[in-house]
Parts: C-alpha cells; sequence; structure tokens
C-alpha cells in the first residue's frame, strides 16, 4: 500500500509498506528499522517479534524520545512489560499495534511535531 500525505520539510516519512518491506522517503527497506522524525533510518536487528529483548528497547533510551511505536509486524501482539520496563520508568510510552497501524500513526504523530521513534518489525515476505 503507498501512502500519500504532505511531507513536512526534512522529515522522515512512512511512504509505503507491504509484505516483506517499508518504505521511508521512498527508499524500500527489507528489514526491520528504527526511524524517528529527523537523523538516519536504522536498521533494526531483530526481524521476529519472538526474538525481542529488554536490551533492545534500554537502547531507545539514548533517544529520548515522547513515545515508542512498535509495530509488530502482521498482526498485533504485545511485549511482556519486563521487556519495556527501562522505557517505563522513564516515563515513556510504547504503544504496540500491527505495522500498518505503526506506520500511520507514526506519520501522524511526525507531523504533529512529536518525537516519535517507531520500531518497525518486518517479517521475511512468505515463499510461494
Amino acid at each position: 500500500m503507498k501512502l500519500h500525505a504532505d511531507k513536512p520539510l526534512n522529515l522522515n516519512t512512512v511512504t509505503g509498506y507491504g509484505p516483506g518491506y517499508i518504505e521511508i522517503n521512498a527508499v524500500r527497506h527489507n528489514q526491520s528499522v528504527l526511524v524517528m522524525p529527523e537523523g538516519d533510518i536504522e536498521p533494526w536487528p531483530v526481524s521476529r517479534f519472538e526474538d525481542l529483548e529488554a536490551a533492545h528497547f534500554e537502547a531507545l533510551l539514548e533517544r529520548n524520545p515522547e513515545v515508542v511505536l512498535l509495530g509488530t509486524g502482521a498482526r498485533l501482539r504485545f511485549p511482556h512489560p519486563r521487556l519495556t520496563a527501562a522505557l517505563a520508568r522513564r516515563h515513556i510510552g510504547v504503544d504496540a499495534m500491527d505495522l500498518q497501524a505503526a506506520c500511520r500513526t507514526y506519520n501522524i504523530l511526525m507531523a504533529e511535531g512529536r518525537k516519535v521513534a517507531a520500531v518497525l518489525l518486518v517479517e521475511p515476505a512468505a515463499q510461494d
């Protein structure tokens, strides 16, 4: 699916997504990514929800986001609170949603000027 929106100048915007990929600023990524409104799009070291660890979320603390969106892939799954405890202690909210909802929500919050971090898990596309 392609997303079309007025792109705020110089801000990272999700421009599309589908099975096995995410598109940011019209650049296709075939792996999980961490995206914030400003800065580089960074590879996220996990493609499977089951492989998430507390250390992955703790690494987000240095970025000091207001909120973290966790796009859990094709279906909504909730991380165990022990995984996100470091963020909770700093009063940083974590919202889990499926990948598509996370992409749309990220674009809205980014356009509002929020300091949002989106962790978008891109699951490998199914092979025919």
